[in-house]
């Protein structure tokens, strides 16, 4: 059976992220032409909240990431021209990859002048630090007068 939830209980970012109410699909998520969206893992510590993105086969340069108003935009535009020319033919490849994806961040949950992006491995990594009035806090005792 499971327990009741506590009335003042206070959605975390990885419940409003699985719930998708952190995820505009309708104006924000979408893929181009020869590719998927990224598969992405969010994970909340203590300090920070972690957004992983995998998109093996990818450079830093091809990634941008933007934070404006409280939503963080992870997209990338990849064009890659081949041309092979021989006596009898010219053969022209030519291959174009986009993709966004945009996550709405909790009002004041998050400093972002810290946030920071690392791609490493295949896997783009960005880290939101929290404010200080968002990290869980120490249970203590109140003193009875």
């Amino acid at each position: 059976m499971l327990a009741k939830r506590n009335e003042n209980y206070l959605p975390s970012f990885l419940d409003r992220f699985w719930n998708n109410e952190l995820m505009d699909w309708a104006h924000s998520n979408y893929s181009g032409t020869n590719s998927s969206l990224p598969m992405v893992n969010v994970k909340e510590t203590a300090d920070d909240f972690v957004i992983e993105l995998a998109a093996p086969g990818m450079e830093k340069k091809d990634f941008k990431v933007n934070f404006k108003n409280n939503v963080i935009t992870i997209s990338s535009e990849k064009e890659d021209k081949k041309e092979e020319k021989n006596e009898n033919y010219t053969r022209r490849e030519f291959s174009y990859q986009s993709f966004q994806r945009s996550f709405t961040i909790p009002e004041n949950a998050i400093l972002s002048d810290k946030i920071e992006a690392k791609y490493n491995n295949g896997i783009l990594h960005v880290t939101l630090p929290k404010r200080e009035e968002v990290k869980p806090q120490p249970e203590r005792e109140i003193k009875i007068a």
